[in-house]
């Protein structure tokens, strides 16, 4: 594979090269949960859900982290609000995170460590720190030193020495009266009067959101990472901070790629809550944007460019899906009628699509796509190849609509249904998946779809690589109760069959 990757590091566009030869291991900043999920967030999780099924089409293991900020000033205000707690809080809105998410298609990380189950790898994190002389504690605070880390910027590229001389006005002065230098950042807050709060060598208190990221990096994936990803507002401070604390407690580079989306406009303008124009994923959806056309809407721009969100540029997102899924639904209703064989029965990785893409054609749509993606995950140039491939199986689905019962000869079909396990396939590495029509029903009696089948076969394969035997059995024996068998071969791939 020639993955090419632009590293926000560098600021060049490289080709990727893991550490470990067949295995990626990436960390994606998560939410803090306090609240819904907004657009900006859509977008984040679909971007890097992208590159995490890429990544698996080309065969490669991968170890996906991603974390819960459940410690933190918006969270305890939440909480005295609805006169609840921290926990309750937290606990609440992973779930509803969870049911965006899942509604959007994206794949549950291997993982999701929260910073209240992280607290040691914490404290002992703060106390290498302090023993290397890169953090201070004042009256139960403990700042990081940036001064103390020579590259610090080297990610945001902002120069110290200058940012001093501009910094008066910008930092609390009672706080930067006790700082060595005024951006020196909290790695341990002490506890405020009725706040909760977790002990440690300086007191009660609790972790910096800097902190929390860097011990949970080293936690779950260890001192060196392949990718971490993020959005480009936390460059700075967050990840410049993260880089400058592992680094010095660890003596080894943090990451080896960062990766950074663009923010999301509205209507030409930033989103904020103080602007009234914040929108959350749940009210899009509940607005009747489905979730398949915010996806489309989201990957037709490239990753690293803003996105602007008005009405006209949705509604020009859910004709195009419209378009898009009947191809994508053609097999799954039709089936019968076209009497085509038994759908796709396996995740494939690109490369093995070509043994089932019989004409030249077809293996060149498949070669475009891949070329895209590997062109720093260029997935407005792979959603062309998507529709090119759909345009034959739209006419063919608007025959059947019609009722048209000459519907060409086997030769044609044949190649039409070659094109649509390829077409469902692609799809998929986008996480496109085909929206049923209301009422109807697949061929065979279930609305369980090809695509949800194939997803599932690629989770659980993750999860069996991740030796999370537990959620690869759960995943099997789910199937198993929608009346769908997994079989697992001796070459590694899992074939399956409905009973």
């Amino acid at each position: 594979m020639s993955l090419k990757l632009t590293n926000s590091l560098t600021k060049k566009l490289e080709t990727f090269r893991s550490l470990n030869p067949g295995e990626v291991s990436i960390y994606c900043c998560g939410v803090t949960v306090y609240d819904l999920c907004h657009l900006g967030h859509a977008r984040s999780y679909i971007v890097w859900d992208v590159l995490r099924r890429f990544l698996i089409s080309q065969g490669y293991k991968v170890t996906f982290i991603q974390n819960f900020t459940d410690i933190d000033d918006k969270i305890l205000a939440k909480a005295t609000k609805e006169n609840s707690t921290m926990t309750q809080v937290s606990e609440k809105n992973i779930k509803e995170f969870h049911q965006d998410m899942d509604t959007l298609g994206i794949l549950r990380p291997s993982r999701m460590p929260r910073a209240t189950r992280c607290l040691d790898g914490i404290r002992e994190m703060i106390q290498k720190l302090e023993e290397k002389g890169a953090a201070y504690s004042v009256d139960g605070d403990v700042y990081f030193a940036v001064m103390k880390h020579s590259e610090y910027g080297k990610l945001s590229g902002r120069d110290l020495s200058e940012q001093q001389l501009n910094a008066d006005g910008r930092i609390d002065k009672e706080e930067g009266a006790r700082k060595q230098h005024p951006f020196d950042f909290a790695l341990w807050k002490a506890a405020k009067e009725g706040e909760t709060s977790f002990s440690s060598p300086w007191g009660h208190g609790r972790p910096g959101w800097h902190i929390e990221c860097s011990a949970m990096v080293l936690q779950e994936l260890g001192e060196t990472i392949d990718i971490h990803l993020g959005g480009s507002d936390l460059i700075f401070p967050h990840h410049e901070n993260e880089i400058a604390q592992s680094e010095i407690a660890n003596d080894k580079k943090l990451a080896n790629y960062w990766l950074h989306n663009g923010m999301v406009n509205v209507g030409g303008q930033k989103m904020s809550k103080s602007l009234g124009n914040f929108t959350t994923i749940r009210s899009l959806l509940q607005e009747g944007i489905s979730p398949m056309t915010l996806r489309l809407f989201i990957l037709q721009a490239h990753y690293r460019k803003p996105l602007d969100f008005t009405k006209e540029s949705i509604k020009a997102a859910s004709t195009g899906w419209q378009r898009l899924n009947s191809a994508l639904c053609l097999g799954l209703i039709s089936h019968q009628k076209l009497k085509w064989p038994k759908p796709v029965t396996q995740q494939k990785t690109i490369s093995d699509l070509n043994s089932y893409v019989s004409s030249e054609r077809l293996s060149k749509a498949s070669q475009q796509f891949k070329d895209a993606l590997e062109d720093d995950l260029n997935t407005s140039i792979a959603i062309s190849v998507l529709f090119d491939l759909a345009r034959p199986l739209r006419s063919l689905a608007n025959q059947i609509e019609r009722g048209v019962s000459d519907l060409g000869a086997e030769k044609n079909n044949k190649e039409l249904h070659l094109r649509w396990m390829l077409l469902v396939s692609l799809a998929n590495i986008l996480g496109l998946q085909p929206e049923l029509p209301q009422g109807k029903e697949s061929n065979q009696g279930h609305i369980y779809s090809e695509s949800e089948i194939i997803e599932a076969i690629i989770e659980r394969k993750a999860a069996k690589l991740s030796r999370d035997f537990a959620k690869a059995d759960n995943i099997r024996e789910e199937l198993k109760d929608k009346g769908i068998e997994l079989i697992d071969k001796k070459d590694g791939v899992t074939d399956w069959i409905r009973k």
